[in-house]
């Protein structure tokens, strides 16, 4: 069975389910609330089991009542989280969502006091163990080093959500980049293809992706183009980690030797069937 590493954090989700997005300075009751495992390269652990695929996680855990839950759900899910280094007198990273349900969008406070995976908690990762290491784009350096280590040994990934300093220096480092459109738009692109065009110029040798969010997705591959049509969903329920399921998709499917095209289509589906239900359980049993 194939194995996969995923690198990145854990949080716990606190996600309030509102009527509406509430103006500034309005006070508004939660229609319900839930607390849930997050963290997008958690997320996408758990979505990528689904597909009969040993996962392990690693990043840094707190010793808090949250890590517990958190330590709880990924064991549930079949996850091994057993390279994950454990932060003594930690706090786990917290996100609060607002979940508006006219339209299904999310909006998130995010806290953080917990230290970032180090070089020296990777050292023991053999990357021959894996067929697929899966990154968050995130810890820059750190993570370069932790690319660099393992590039010759397995397939790698990374995803590429946010602009931070010195992001770009991970492109050329991973087989698969993962780009959000945030990430596009703050590059000054509102095209996905003009996007990955521009990315593939000096980057000729990897598959290139990029979720558009309810629009669909866009793949680049040695210079030819897909693109992938979102189903048009009559209610979103839940948006929190569509993200993460979508890359969960594409590397499920890349992994099974599933050709680009097809991976987007596959990717595209599963991240809408994210959206119309709570949680990311059963992602998988009604796959087309």
């Amino acid at each position: 069975m194939s194995r996969a590493l995923l690198v990145g954090i854990a949080t716990l989700d606190v996600i309030n389910h509102v009527e509406r997005y509430p103006d500034e300075d309005t006070e508004v009751r939660a229609l319900g609330q839930r607390l849930r495992r997050g963290g997008n390269a958690a997320n996408t652990a758990v979505v990528l089991r689904q597909f009969g695929i040993n996962c392990d996680f690693i990043g840094c855990l707190a010793d808090d009542a949250a890590s517990h839950f958190i330590r709880r759900d990924l064991a549930a899910a079949g996850i091994d989280f057993s390279h994950a280094p454990t932060i003594r007198h930690g706090t786990t990273p917290t996100s609060y969502i607002t979940l508006s349900q006219a339209n299904g969008s999310r909006s998130i406070v995010h806290h953080r006091d917990l230290p970032e995976l180090r070089r020296r908690d990777f050292a023991k990762i053999q990357g021959e163990n894996y067929d697929w290491i899966h990154f968050e784009g995130r810890n820059v350096e750190v993570t370069g080093a932790m690319l660099r280590a393992v590039a010759a040994a397995t397939a790698t990934s990374v995803e590429i959500e946010k602009p931070r300093a010195d992001i770009e220096t991970l492109f050329p480092l991973a087989d698969i980049l993962l780009f959000s459109r945030h990430y596009a738009r703050t590059t000054g692109h509102d095209d996905p293809r003009i996007f990955l065009e521009s990315q593939a110029t000096t980057l000729p040798r990897q598959r290139l992706f990029c979720a558009w969010g309810e629009a669909g997705a866009a793949a680049l591959e040695q210079g030819t183009y897909y693109w992938q049509d979102a189903p048009r969903l009559s209610r979103v329920i839940d948006s929190v980690g569509a993200g993460d399921t979508f890359n969960a998709g594409i590397i499920a499917a890349l992994m099974t030797g599933v050709a680009v095209p097809n991976a987007l289509h596959d990717a595209v589906q599963l991240a809408s069937r994210k959206c119309i239900q709570i949680g990311f359980d059963n992602l998988t049993s009604t796959q087309d």
